[in-house]
């Protein structure tokens, strides 16, 4: 998509903070961390949603799944993290490419959800 925020940010049209790219995945920090550690991986082939994602997706979102442990420790939080994929509006998807929110750092990032 020529529009899109993070198809942009692959073709190197808009500036990111990278911590991690590969023929599959990108990851950069979040422009407004909400934790020490927030990194967003995002494919670098434009899918819209989980909700979207096919069978031939497979090898990519597996990838940001793997990368993700790394990306974590690289970025000072080895002891756990939290992976988040918001999905559709009553996910809380705001950018309309499938992201991982990866979060942490040295506290524990919280229960996941309202109590």
């Amino acid at each position: 998509m020529q529009d899109c925020l993070f198809c942009r940010i692959v073709r190197g049209e808009l500036p990111a903070a990278k911590v991690h790219e590969d023929e599959l995945v990108l990851a950069f920090k979040d422009i407004q961390p909400q934790r020490p550690v927030h990194v967003l991986v995002i494919p670098k082939k434009h899918i819209t949603s989980l909700a979207q994602a096919t069978e031939d997706d497979t090898e990519v979102l597996g990838r940001m799944l793997v990368v993700a442990n790394r990306i974590a420790v690289d970025q000072g939080s080895p002891d756990g993290f939290r992976s988040i994929i918001n999905t559709g509006s009553i996910g809380g998807q705001e950018v309309m490419h499938v992201h991982m929110h990866v979060v942490g750092g040295q506290e524990p990032v919280g229960p996941m959800l309202k109590r």
